[in-house]
């Protein structure tokens, strides 16, 4: 019996969006039938990278990011023990956080944006919130002001830009309901991707 390949779908947003408390419930939910991809940046950055202003500095620092984010997803793939990948960010959000223009992201890392968009099989962005609808500092890696992270929320969704199957997830007064949204469209692509039944309950954690 074959093995169908392993599906990649980004979980993307802005700083503040909620992508870390979603990921804390997809892995309670839907434990045995998705891998989570941890966030290349939090490694780079929570292991000491330099964090500095100037051109070469952040430069380096998103290949760094672009390098590792692939290395991750290389391994889950090549792993064989999951069909469906959910990545903490994917190689295209580094073009947001990118010093200079695309084509030098293009040039410097030898990428295109079509074989980036080809390799996962879909884009679920959170929408950032303003300062009113909960944007919070609680990430020690965060250091954006609220201003800057809606900044940021559009120069991802400009990133994206062409990717067939990509679905926003718009931040609300209720930030449960927020996640509630997400998890239900996490969990329609799972349907499409594994055939699950619709009606399927979630998984129980494994001990």
């Amino acid at each position: 019996m074959s093995i169908k390949p392993c599906s990649l779908i980004v979980l993307t947003g802005g700083p503040g969006a909620g992508k870390t408390a979603t990921l804390e419930i997809v892995r309670k939910r839907f434990l045995e039938h998705i891998s989570i991809v941890p966030e290349a940046a939090s490694i780079i950055y929570g292991g000491g990278f330099w964090r500095r202003d100037g051109l070469a500095m952040k430069k380096a620092a998103q290949r760094a990011i672009y390098h590792v984010q692939r290395e991750l997803e290389h391994a889950i793939v090549e792993d064989g023990n999951t069909t469906v990948a959910l990545c903490d960010r994917g190689t295209l959000d580094g073009l947001a956080y990118w010093p200079e223009a695309a084509e030098s992201f293009w040039q410097e890392l030898g990428i295109t944006r079509e074989a980036e968009l080809k390799r996962y099989a879909a884009v679920i962005h959170l929408r950032t919130p303003n300062a009113e609808h909960g944007y919070n500092h609680q990430n020690p890696i965060r250091t954006e002001n609220a201003r800057e992270a809606s900044v940021i929320d559009e120069r991802i969704v400009k990133a994206w830009e062409g990717h067939p199957n990509r679905i926003f997830i718009e931040s609300t007064e209720n930030f449960l309901e927020k996640v509630r949204l997400a998890l239900e469209v996490i969990k329609k692509q799972l349907i499409v991707i594994q055939n699950l039944p619709e009606n399927a309950p979630a998984p129980a954690r494994r001990p």
